[in-house]
């Protein structure tokens, strides 16, 4: 299993688990959304085999990976695979899941622009079946 640390920035809260499976998750915002820039950016760590439920954002989202080996998949494509220095951009509304490999953890600076037409719209969780057959 590949460890991992993220020494740039604390591991943060536990990640409400209505909105995670297969594990933890941490949420340590960076910058709060509080200002004019409607814009708010957090890193996100995850234990290995956690991901998050399928959900989109009326704003849009950017991923920037900092550790670890994930997974990233939108309604109806195929799941990408994802290591430090990969970058996702997803457009507003995109239904899409993102979440640590088996056996790693992974981190991502995640990145909410257009805050002001809302954050997160989360829907069902990833079946562990559709996770475990994920082909890398």
């Amino acid at each position: 299993m590949e460890t991992f640390n993220t020494t740039i920035f604390p591991r943060g809260e536990k990640a409400p688990s209505e909105y995670f499976s297969g594990g933890t998750a941490w949420v340590q915002i960076i910058k709060l959304n509080e200002n004019q820039l409607n814009c708010q950016i957090g890193n996100v760590t995850f234990e290995p085999g956690c991901r998050n439920n399928w959900h989109s954002h009326a704003g849009g989202q950017i991923l920037i990976v900092t550790a670890g080996t994930g997974f990233y998949q939108e309604k109806g494509k195929p799941v990408q695979v994802l290591h430090p220095g990969d970058v996702v951009t997803i457009l507003p509304e995109v239904i899409h899941w993102h979440g640590a490999a088996p056996d790693s953890g992974f981190t991502h600076i995640a990145i909410n622009p257009n805050t002001q037409n809302g954050m997160v719209e989360w829907l069902e969780p990833v079946p562990d079946e559709h996770y475990h057959n994920v082909s890398i």
